[in-house]
């Protein structure tokens, strides 16, 4: 499952290679940043979650990027900055997706890497047509990026693309085909290396891209619905998902139709995110153990906050020391993967990696110019991150790849698309179809509740939920940034089960 046709394409072909899902996920990633750069790409960050056959348990990769030297919080304020602009020098951290590929295909790929680049490079350099949401991302920041040199190959004859049109990106081919050869040193050293500096004023340096980003770290996990959830640890906002998932169980699952059901969902995901921007930051930084944020003690005080029958008034803040792809993949012999990676806000800071073909993130807009808040933009610190995959386990088997882009919104979708296929048993095309909504980022100390519903979404639905005290505010058609979402669930006979995102005319499921 991914978000483009080509993605799902280069999977089933790795696959059919020789190769496994972990090869199959990052041949899908590298095609998807090429064909897709509203997404993602190689100037981006990377999260993964594995498991299969022989381990005990998911292992997690965190291949997010730290500030650069340069990063200075008080000298953003002495600016008169109170936010990090998104074409900001410190908008962008250290690129963590290439670091990511190579420490997920040195410990657990089965293909050589060129093989594994190998669709991604052919589409940069053969072609491949521009698809609505491409020419709609570029032609929404003609202004900036149209005279960006690596952006150059996304405006044929200068001008934003059409649907349908050829984009060929020579340059993009080139440092593919370099990473495939030379490895880390194709994109963190060297003239790509030196350019990604100079693209960022030296805020990032030759020994910040020297570091390497990818880390190996214990997941988080929870109980939930007669399954084990797993998701990637802060800095990541994955928690959110889990905890949500926890209260809503423990609240009552309610059929899906009823009221009472979304009113629920909606309280659990705002009691577990209201202390998110106060608490999670990069976890050397945060004043307790990222386990905290998913205790049986956080959870019973969350769950005795909820009222079933009204919005809950949240408490004030406690004192405290969307451009992305997600992508899963299931192979032959069981192995899952759970893979995300992302620019940000769509195709990022639209900062020009000269020479090389690909633009920057703008992850670093994560941060907080505060001072002395834990996510205080600093110098080798990473920022709070909103990527979220998860990862289902069922009495030591892998029970269910789950996911979606969506920014700060994607717990609340995580929890929607969870609680149909894991907790109510929907078939993944159905749950796919079913109406979302959306709300917010919480904020302590407040009783609005503002929610988005799709069409489709039944009136008593509404109706209950403006009784209880949220404001429903419908909108006019399904909404294409509440997913892509991605999920393959295990059927209990060892058979893998997907379903395409209908919301974007790209995603694509496949089967070998």
């Amino acid at each position: 499952m991914t978000p483009h046709v080509l993605s799902t394409q280069a999977a089933l072909r790795t696959l059919d290679r020789g190769g496994n899902a972990v090869d199959a996920a990052i041949a899908a990633n590298a095609v998807q940043g090429a064909v897709a750069p509203e997404t993602c790409g190689i100037g981006g960050d990377l999260f993964a979650l594995v498991f299969g056959p022989g381990m005990a348990t998911p292992v997690a990769l965190n291949s997010s990027g730290r500030a650069g030297s340069g990063a200075d919080a008080a000298q953003l304020r002495e600016a008169g900055l109170s936010v990090i602009p998104q074409r900001h020098p410190a908008a962008v951290t250290v690129p963590g997706c290439v670091d990511g590929w190579l420490a997920l295909h040195d410990r657990l790929g089965a293909l050589e890497l060129s093989v594994v680049l190998e669709p991604a490079i052919r589409h940069a350099r053969d072609g491949f047509p521009s698809s609505r949401e491409l020419a709609a991302a570029f032609a929404g920041r003609s202004d900036e990026l149209a005279s960006e040199p690596s952006a150059a190959d996304m405006y044929p004859g200068g001008n934003p693309p059409l649907t349908g049109a050829r984009i060929v990106r020579r340059q993009l081919a080139a440092t593919l085909a370099a990473i495939a050869d030379r490895g880390r040193l194709a994109l963190y050293g060297g003239s790509v290396g030196a350019a990604i500096s100079e693209a960022v004023d030296g805020m990032i340096t030759p020994d910040d891209l020297a570091a390497g980003q990818a880390e190996w770290v214990d997941p988080l996990s929870a109980d939930i619905f007669g399954c084990t959830g797993w998701t990637v640890p802060p800095n990541s906002q994955g928690y959110i998902s889990l905890v949500a998932l926890v209260l809503l169980e423990k609240l009552g699952l309610a059929d899906p139709t009823d009221p009472l059901a979304w009113h629920l969902s909606l309280e659990a995901y705002r009691v577990a995110a209201a202390d998110r921007d106060i608490v999670l930051a990069d976890p050397a930084a945060m004043s307790g153990d990222p386990t905290d944020l998913i205790s049986s003690e956080r959870i019973e005080r969350l769950a005795a906050e909820v009222d079933h029958s009204r919005v809950t008034s949240l408490p004030p803040p406690a004192s405290a020391s969307g451009g992305t792809a997600y992508m899963c993949v299931v192979d032959a012999d069981g192995l899952g993967v759970s893979l995300i990676q992302s620019n940000f806000y769509g195709i990022g800071s639209g900062r020009s990696v000269v020479g090389a073909g690909f633009l920057l993130h703008d992850r670093g807009r994560g941060f907080t110019l505060r001072a002395g808040h834990p996510n205080e933009l600093r110098a080798g610190q990473r920022p709070l991150h909103t990527l979220s995959p998860t990862l289902w386990t069922k009495h030591g088997r892998l029970e269910a790849l789950l996911g979606t882009r969506g920014g700060h919104n994607q717990p609340q979708l995580v929890i929607q698309l969870a609680t149909a296929v894991i907790g109510h048993h929907v078939d993944p095309a159905t749950a796919m179809a079913m109406p979302r909504w959306a709300t917010d980022v919480p904020t302590p100390g407040s009783l609005d509740s503002v929610v988005e519903v799709e069409p489709g979404t039944p009136t008593g639905v509404i109706k209950g939920l403006e009784s209880r005290g949220h404001v429903v505010r419908p909108v006019d058609h399904p909404q294409s940034g509440w997913g892509p979402m991605s999920t393959i669930l295990m059927d209990g006979r060892g058979l893998a089960v997907g379903a395409a995102d209908p919301r974007v005319d790209t995603a694509a499921a496949g089967t070998v």
